[in-house]
């Protein structure tokens, strides 16, 4: 009887914590001073029929349903663990697709999944450093996708004027309302079909380091205190 309470729980609320954090970002959308800058380059590269891989830290989650005018075609890599499903409810109530799976952790067939999307053209997001981190460290699953799409790998990352940043392993950023905010993207990143495992760590390195200078950028815009990648302790143990 427990159990089949701790389900029906579940099964409730879920749906209405997922709706209430959708509302919670149209708030902070609606309420505030938002802009997207050099949005153009992977707009007009998609809309020409191209595939595109979007590349987000995974702290940067929050507000990514309005990060991009084509948002709500966008096939996001989810863990498959409970906080991914609530993240992928949540996103759904934008027209965003979730592929539940990992880059690290058994995630061959999401990697297929995700490959498929990407030859029809379509759009895929990921967090390189999720789904439980260490914080702003990539792995390799993003690179070695686009190696074999020949997707380039465009980041995103975003700031705001009022915010709180939760005290968990990814440092969170939680929008507050009525705040100025500002998406930034980065220039795009290829993969050379024949690059090899040398080749794709330097990618990943650089990769890693642009996403890292455009998050502190957008934070300096917005005149907050920046956040950190792991220590390299961090990701020696992952």
């Amino acid at each position: 009887m427990r159990e089949a309470r701790r389900y029906l729980n579940r099964a409730v609320l879920q749906p209405l914590i997922c709706w209430a954090a959708a509302q919670y970002v149209r708030l902070v959308w609606y309420s505030g001073r938002w802009r997207r800058e050099d949005e153009d380059a992977p707009s007009n590269f998609f809309e020409q029929g191209n595939p595109i891989i979007v590349a987000a830290w995974h702290g940067r989650l929050f507000m990514m349903p309005k990060g991009w005018k084509h948002s709500n075609r966008i096939h996001v890599l989810i863990s498959a663990h409970r906080d991914g499903q609530l993240l992928s409810r949540t996103m759904a109530h934008f027209g965003m697709t979730t592929v539940p799976g990992s880059t690290r952790r058994g995630g061959a067939e999401a990697l297929l999944r995700l490959r498929r999307i990407l030859r029809d053209g379509g759009a895929v997001g990921i967090t390189p450093d999720g789904p439980r981190g260490p914080r702003m460290r990539a792995s390799t699953g993003i690179i070695h996708l686009a190696r074999l799409t020949g997707a380039p790998i465009f980041p995103l990352t975003y700031s705001c004027s009022k915010r709180r940043i939760v005290n968990s392993w990814d440092r969170l950023l939680l929008p507050l309302p009525f705040a100025r905010g500002v998406f930034l993207w980065g220039e795009a990143i290829h993969v050379p079909a024949d690059a090899d495992e040398e080749t794709i760590e330097a990618i990943r390195r650089d990769m890693e380091e642009k996403m890292t200078e455009l998050t502190h950028r957008a934070d300096t815009m917005m005149g907050q205190r920046r956040i950190d990648p792991a220590p390299i302790e961090e990701v020696q143990e992952a």
